[in-house]
């Protein structure tokens, strides 16, 4: 994306390729900077002039200041500017121009006579010394950090910031107690030649400086928009219903984590409407006392002095009532008649979401062996029962292609081709056959038999009418019919 980003001159180049840390290029993106700005009113008023009177200008990290365009020079967001400094000058980014400017200083107690002068565009060979400067900056880190071991001080280096034209180096340290700089001062400037200056910082500022990853999974607040740094107490966390636990309240710093303040006004209003968390109920069965409040549901959870493992949640405007009972001199009913039993909504999974065996097979063969098709009768009344009866009804298949025209009345030996009048009597013998052929410590199976289609009236003609068969053909080839015999 096209940062305007100015390099000398008035010739703008593209940004490239974004890195964790900002632009490829000068770190002259005013977007990829922590605790940017956006100018929502830059295309409100196009007929505004493009010099603004002051403008906010970035350094290293979160550092900013505000300046004063006494020459009316055209900036905008990333042009890169040599400003006063003292001593020198200093080389920043144009993070913020406009009206809105104003309202930043306005914002933080920025008086506009004390804002400083900008001195021109920065050209090349500023551009080209201030890069050299910001690679030197990690190893001085790290020699200082040795010196200040080596003379045993209780302090931290946390960040070193060159100035623009390298005249100052300015040390960010944290640390406990106060420390005394002469000897370390003298170390500093005999090494690095070139002026000293050591600013001491919070917990929470070097997390600020140094950045991380939070417990939430984002970057920390502190490290990407967050600049004004409140104090945060315990109380916020008893607000809350939370647990006072060190290791999960405490963030990168150290300290406790600045997200306890965000929701704590949200909560204070609805505790409003609650009763004192030191209530004690006088019952009929007892003294109770509150042992846990939930703030959403805007329920009480009371325990007996003499029970405290059971629990019974009143709704607070129960609790008032028992509250006004108590100060009239009345006993409150007890705690188990007060406890109202919440009738759990009873829904419907349609597409089985919440069912852990949805692709499983749901037929499978039951303990007793019975069949499934014996279960399902739509998939039964269309086949024949697996039983030692097929065998019969397969031999006398054969016989009848033999004697096609013999009457149908005597052939007996296909058991399952019966009249209508006899069927309720004589289908109880091939059931029980397959009851008898069962092994031994299984039920037998009731008389829930499928009897084939194969059924005759009275008016039925002597054609053979049976069913399809389930089985293959047999390879015997048949004689040929003789009409003559019949």
């Amino acid at each position: 994306m096209s940062c305007g980003c100015k390099t000398s001159g008035d010739s703008s180049h593209s940004c490239g390729t974004k890195t964790a840390n900002g632009c490829s290029s000068v770190d002259t993106c005013g977007n990829s900077y922590k605790l940017s700005v956006f100018d929502w009113l830059s295309d409100i008023d196009p007929s505004r002039s493009k010099s603004s009177e002051y403008v906010e200008v970035r350094f290293k990290n979160d550092r900013k200041l505000y300046y004063k365009n006494v020459n009316n020079l055209p900036l905008h967001i990333g042009s890169i500017i040599a400003v006063e400094s003292s001593p020198g000058h200093d080389i920043g980014v144009v993070s913020l121009s406009g009206e809105l400017v104003k309202i930043q200083m306005k914002k933080k107690n920025v008086p506009e006579d004390h804002a400083l002068k900008i001195y021109r565009l920065a050209s090349q060979k500023d551009i080209e010394t201030w890069q050299d400067l910001r690679k030197k900056e990690n190893t001085i880190k790290i020699e200082a950090r040795k010196i200040a071991y080596g003379l045993n001080l209780e302090m931290k280096i946390t960040d070193v910031e060159y100035q623009g034209d390298g005249s100052k180096v300015t040390f960010y340290y944290t640390a406990d107690n106060r420390i005394d700089f002469r000897q370390l001062i003298k170390e500093y400037a005999s090494n690095f030649r070139t002026k000293i200056d050591m600013k001491q910082i919070g917990f929470r500022q070097e997390s600020a400086k140094v950045g991380g990853i939070g417990s939430c999974g984002r970057e920390l607040c502190c490290s990407s928009w967050l600049t004004d740094f409140r104090s945060v107490n315990t109380n916020a966390a008893r607000y809350q219903q939370l647990s006072i636990n060190p290791q999960k309240l405490a963030g990168q710093c150290g300290k406790l984590k600045c997200c306890l303040n965000y929701e704590l006004d949200s909560y204070l209003d609805v505790l409003r409407d609650f009763p004192s968390s030191s209530t004690v109920l006088n019952t009929e069965k007892g003294r109770a006392f509150c042992i846990k409040i939930d703030v959403f549901k805007k329920k009480m959870w009371f325990a007996y002095v003499e029970n405290s493992m059971a629990w019974y949640d009143l709704d607070i405007f129960e609790v008032k009532k028992l509250i006004t009972m108590n100060k009239n001199g009345e006993k409150a009913p007890a705690l188990e008649d007060l406890k109202v039993v919440d009738n759990p909504l009873v829904t419907s999974d349609l597409i089985q979401e919440n069912s852990v065996d949805r692709f499983e097979k749901k037929f499978k063969k039951s303990r007793n062996g019975s069949n499934n098709r014996d279960r399902n009768p739509k998939q039964s009344d269309n086949r024949p029962a697996r039983s030692q009866d097929n065998k019969n009804l397969r031999q006398a298949d054969n016989k009848n292609r033999s004697n096609e025209q013999k009457p149908l009345e005597n052939r007996s030996t296909a058991p399952n081709a019966q009249s209508k009048d006899n069927q309720p009597q004589e289908n109880k013998t091939p059931r029980q056959n397959h009851n008898r052929n069962r092994p031994s410590g299984q039920k037998p199976v009731e008389n829930k038999t499928v009897a084939p289609n194969i059924q005759t009236t009275e008016n039925q003609s002597q054609e053979n009418k049976t069913p399809k068969k389930p089985f293959k053909k047999p390879k015997k080839k048949m004689p040929p019919k003789n009409e003559g015999n019949a």
